[in-house]
């Protein structure tokens, strides 16, 4: 891949200049060798604006064309890059950017109705913002500068270079001091044939979840490696949204459940002729229900839909592979150079794509254990033939009568009840049994639901009967953060109300 991740852009453009590398819901393309003019570009004008080397550049965008070139500007200047989920605001920004010291923070001016530059200003934070609204034109909403300015491009791939910040779903959320080598690393099982996704020349991969996560520049640094080109939506409106990323001729679809739900109904509209091309539906960030991988398997001929597993501080650990019969039933076998084992059932994993530490190095003594292992908090087996199965979280357990229930398993039968259209399940404290499982779900049109018949049906689907739950909370919709992960904490305040 390069010592660097501007190499990897670097050579991206020397050898393939004229492939297309993304596109975007705006009309526009962007080839290799348009990335490193663009970014080159753009470096020289965060250089303008005084940053430098080693300097920490945080910034919002949405998932347009500018994201990634952004990206390589950062890298081009060896900058500290801190991209940042546009959907977090003054709390989560105030926090992020204090921590690390930001210099200057890049935003949208006004995005979907929220104003980034007066954010800003009231956290007291240098700014630089353009408009993003309505359509984008041909020129790059970036700084622009002279090239010839920049210094010479840095050289060491093990420096702090990248800091993502986990999703947040409880407290404030972690920050993750990465470096090239281990982003980049993420996309190792991304491009392998065999073991991995195995994205490839000629591939087109849709993408409307927000390019700032770190699945960003795992997918950016597949593109560069393998070849596929990644198509931009900075908007999600449901099945329209489908429709107009079927116009690009996708041939592999993700990654969470409220997306496969959108390209099942398009297509089905359709008569079954929308998206042809599909060869392979992959999942992220959370675990896909079974009746889903059903659906999509009825609908485009794959094994259902391909599991990875990682986390923003070891992103892509585990993978499986397209081919694979019983795909979703694991998480797949460790990438290339990831070794991982099981302690008291918690996940630890070490490899090339491990962070070097949290930016609030507190937290360290709890990431990682005395050898040096990540410590995941996810709970997990691991099978004769190397397969990871991840059975649950560590805080995600529910203890009732002092026997331990996994949430997970809980919602994967839930999930496959007839009028139930997503489902999040969580412990409630009880004085009677410790804790007791409560099922918040979103119900079908017009359906009801109640305990007993909840209970009913997980019983016919084999769930035990110590599992079942003794409480359901209808609710409009599951709270999830922009990786489709369940917000519990939400849930958790929404079952408590409910039984107060």
């Amino acid at each position: 891949m390069g010592d660097t991740f501007w190499d990897l852009v670097a050579r991206a453009g020397a050898e393939h200049p004229d492939r297309v590398v993304a596109a975007d819901d705006h009309g526009r393309e962007l080839t290799s060798a348009g990335l490193v003019a663009a970014a080159e570009v753009a470096a020289a004008g965060l250089h303008d604006l005084g940053l430098r080397p080693g300097d920490v550049l945080s910034w919002q965008l949405p998932t347009v064309l500018e994201a990634p070139v952004l990206l390589a500007a950062g890298a081009r200047l060896g900058l500290v890059q801190n991209p940042v989920i546009p959907l977090l605001r003054h709390r989560e920004v105030g926090h992020i950017t204090g921590q690390l010291g930001t210099k200057l923070l890049l935003v949208a001016a006004t995005w979907k109705g929220f104003d980034f530059a007066a954010m800003a200003g009231e956290l007291g934070l240098a700014c630089w913002s353009t408009d993003y609204e309505g359509p984008l034109g041909d020129a790059w909403r970036l700084p622009a500068g002279d090239p010839s300015v920049l210094p010479a491009p840095p050289t060491a791939a093990d420096e702090f270079r990248w800091a993502y910040y986990s999703s947040g779903t409880t407290a404030d959320p972690k920050g993750c001091r990465h470096t090239d080598a281990s982003v980049m690393a993420s996309a190792t099982g991304m491009v392998d044939p065999v073991d991995g996704i195995g994205f490839r020349e000629g591939d087109v991969y849709p993408i409307a979840w927000p390019f700032t996560h770190i699945g960003g520049m795992t997918m950016l640094s597949t593109a560069l490696v393998g070849g596929l080109k990644l198509v931009l939506f900075d908007t999600w409106e449901g099945v329209a949204t489908a429709e107009r990323m079927a116009a690009h001729g996708p041939t592999v679809l993700g990654s969470a459940t409220p997306f496969f739900r959108a390209f099942l109904d398009a297509h089905a509209a359709s008569g079954g002729t929308l998206l042809p091309g599909i060869r392979a539906c992959v999942g992220g960030g959370a675990p896909t229900p079974v009746e889903i991988s059903r659906e999509l398997r009825e609908a485009f001929g794959v094994n259902g839909v391909v599991s990875s597993y990682g986390l923003t501080e070891f992103p892509i650990a585990t993978s499986q592979a397209p081919s694979e019969p019983d795909l979703g039933v694991t998480v797949g076998r460790f990438v290339a150079g990831v070794t991982g084992r099981t302690v008291d059932g918690e996940l630890r994993l070490k490899g090339p794509q491990q962070f070097l530490g949290y930016v609030d190095a507190s937290l360290d003594a709890h990431g990682f254990d005395d050898e040096g292992w990540f410590r995941t908090g996810d709970l997990a087996t691991i099978d004769d033939a190397g397969m990871v199965t991840i059975t649950g979280r560590l805080k995600d357990v529910i203890i009732r009568n002092a026997e331990n229930i996994s949430a997970l398993e809980v919602e994967e039968v839930v999930i496959t009840h007839p009028d139930v259209v997503d489902v999040g399940v969580v412990g409630v404290p009880d004085p009677r049994t410790g804790e007791h499982v409560c099922a918040c779900v979103v119900l079908r049109e017009g359906a009801t639901l109640d305990v007993a018949g909840l209970a009913a049906h997980c019983l016919d689907r084999g769930l035990a009967k110590m599992k079942l739950p003794e409480q359901v909370v209808v609710v409009d919709s599951i709270a999830r953060n922009p990786m489709g992960k369940i917000l519990k904490d939400q849930l958790r305040t929404q079952a408590a109300a409910a039984v107060g």
